[in-house]
Order: structure tokens, then sequence, then C-alpha cells
């Protein structure tokens, strides 16, 4: 069993990338972070904050998925107020895992990132029920480095330290 649950077909792609610079407010589209593991992304209104909630990631497959159960033909990533969105991986089957992002980001997966109310304005009523299961993930940073749009996601193997991590790639 512990060869299935470390089992990934193939790496992720991180597809968005948002900032939050102001709690409540616009969520800011960049193309690229930086990422500190002290503040979390840097910009971000989170920043700084608990370390287990440094980041948090939502899966691109899972955004039809939304906009089917609350009949929006398509739902921007900014309404849902995360900030990486990976496709090519089920993030849910990354809970206490580590991911690297990129040529040297390593986030470790700290728990599920459940809808708040906002969804019952952002995507109308029925929004935070639509999210439920499709929240994401959190995630504290263990490495920091810039985080941007196209960069690979890839699945740590468990126990692996950075170490050992950087003399095997």
């Amino acid at each position: 069993m512990k060869i299935l649950l470390e089992t990934f077909p193939r790496a992720g792609r991180v597809e968005w990338v948002g900032i939050r610079p102001v709690k409540h407010g616009a969520v800011a589209v960049v193309e690229s972070v930086a990422v500190s593991e002290q503040q979390g992304l840097v910009g971000d209104h989170y920043s700084g904050r608990n370390g287990n909630r440094h980041v948090t990631l939502i899966q691109a497959e899972h955004l039809p998925v939304v906009a089917a159960l609350t009949g929006h033909e398509s739902v921007d990533p900014a309404l849902l107020r995360r900030n990486i969105v990976v496709s090519g991986l089920n993030l849910l089957a990354l809970k206490d895992h580590r991911i690297q992002l990129g040529d040297g980001v390593i986030l470790e997966i700290t728990g599920y990132c459940h809808p708040c109310s906002r969804m019952e304005t952002n995507l109308g009523p029925g929004g935070y029920n639509a999210m439920r299961g499709h929240g994401g993930l959190t995630a504290r940073v263990v490495r920091g480095g810039t985080i941007q749009q196209g960069d690979a996601v890839m699945v740590l193997p468990a126990g692996q330290t950075d170490t050992e991590r950087l003399r095997s790639s």
C-alpha cells in the first residue's frame, strides 16, 4: 500500500499564480512570485503568518466541476482566492507529502483548504457547497525561491531529505 500511496504517474504543472495583497481585496494575477520560508508568498496579505498556510493550492481539473455545480460557464481562479492552480496531479492525494515547484521551491502540504463564506458571495448561492471537497490544500514553505506559471510540480519521495534530493537531481 505504501508504494501505491507514493506513486504518481507524472509531474503536474503550475497553470496560474495569484496573490492577495490586501485582505478581502482583489487578487493580483502574476506570472511569478517570490517565496520565502519565513514569509510564504512575498506580497500576499497572508505573508509572515502561520506557516501551515503560507501557500494555498487548488486543482485546475476541479474548476470546471465548480463551474458546473454553480451554473457558470467557467470559474476565474481569482474568485476562489487560492494562490496556485496546479494541473496534472491529484492534489488531494498529496496530503502530508512534499512537492517541488520549478527548480527548487519545496512545499510541505499541511492540510485541506476548506471553503469560506466568501464563496457564497463570489460564486452565488450554493457556492460554499460547490467548493466543498474542491477547495484545495494548504502548504508551508520548506525552501524558498520563485514560483512561475509553467513550472513543473513534482512529488518528492517520502522521507527524502532536501540534501538527498539535491544530490539525486
